[in-house]
């Protein structure tokens, strides 16, 4: 017989497709990483059709996070550095906008 119950198991599992590592998780309850992964591979393999779905969706999610975070990045980085398309040149008083590559 288990030493954990079946609801135990359930929120570990739940807090690991929530996103909690299960390096983490492992430390907090105090179990072993192998025996985590083993109740997350039962829960996903034996789980209904809609809890499979909702697990796709929330790992589509997570990465979709994740992309629109980097993209995020990128663009804050570009946007601070001066940009390199036009150069203004003056000349006098008159004061001419060229693109980089004409000068």
């Amino acid at each position: 017989m288990s030493k954990y119950d079946n609801e135990f198991k359930q929120q570990a599992v739940k807090k690991i497709l929530d996103g909690q590592s299960v390096a983490s998780l492992s430390r907090e309850l105090g179990n072993g990483e192998s025996q985590l992964h083993k109740w997350k591979k039962l829960k996903i393999e034996f789980g209904s059709d809609l809890e499979k779905e909702n697990l796709k969706l929330k790992k589509q999610l997570r990465e979709l996070e994740m992309e629109n975070e980097i993209l995020k990045n990128v663009w804050l980085r570009r946007r601070s550095q001066p940009s390199k398309e036009l150069i203004w040149h003056q000349a006098g008083r008159m004061q001419q906008m060229y693109p980089a590559s004409f000068l």
